[in-house]
């Protein structure tokens, strides 16, 4: 067998163990983080219980704001989650924060926004009559984007994630408009209430009171799952 040859099997053998660590390691990942989930208090719900929702339709990221209104947004946010006595968990903004946030709510930390994705992105291929209509692209291409790391979510993945974690999903937002959205699973009731904090199209955190113990947490750390 000529050098290149034997690399070239000793790299496909590679490949091979390498998919099947990542699939044992997935299946793992679902078992922890299944054993981990647990349901929130609804505290925050009760304290945004005489805010009316806006109807939810969803649709793809296509606004950027500038600074000027990003910072007007923000002075909004804060001063409606002074008024509720919410806080944020704030998560990291490198593109994946309605991912990280989604984790937090549900598993109490940020770090297992990989997985969270990975399930929304299943949802959205299994499922394209749910939500092809509101991509303005193929769909395809739409849903093998969302399966990259750094790919902002949108409305779509927050309906996506509804529907496959069989939650309601509660936006608190900086819309001058728009300060309560709510999205439901499709077709069936929420089992859990997850609040998220959505400022000026561009990031998500995790939302909770002020008095919730989660807030002062530190977050456990799972080497090997990541």
């Amino acid at each position: 067998m000529s050098n290149g040859a034997q690399y070239l099997g000793e790299s496909s053998s590679s490949t091979s163990h390498s998919n099947q660590q990542d699939t044992g390691d997935d299946r793992m990942i679902a078992i922890v983080l299944s054993e981990e989930y647990s349901q929130l208090d609804e505290a925050v719900g009760m304290r945004l219980s005489n805010l009316a929702p806006i109807p939810h339709v969803p649709r793809i990221n296509s606004f950027i704001p500038n600074v000027s209104h990003a910072n007007i947004e923000d002075q909004r946010l804060l001063h409606r989650l002074k008024i509720y006595g919410l806080c944020e968990v704030k998560v990291s903004g490198d593109g994946n924060c309605q991912f990280r946030a989604l984790s937090d709510q549900m598993y109490r930390t940020p770090e297992h926004h990989k997985y969270v994705r990975k399930e929304i992105v299943k949802q959205l291929k299994d499922h394209p009559s749910l939500y092809e209509c509101y991509v303005p692209m193929k769909y395809k291409q739409y849903y093998k984007k969302m399966a990259k790391s750094g790919e902002w979510g949108d409305h779509v993945t927050l309906q996506a994630a509804a529907d496959k974690f069989g939650a309601k999903i509660c936006l608190l937002t900086s819309f001058k408009d728009t300060c309560f959205l709510e999205i439901t699973p499709q077709g069936k009731a929420p089992k859990h209430e997850l609040w998220l904090s959505f400022w000026s199209e561009v990031h998500y955190n995790s939302l909770y009171t002020v008095q919730d113990p989660q807030i002062k947490r530190k977050p456990r750390k799972k080497h090997w799952l990541f």
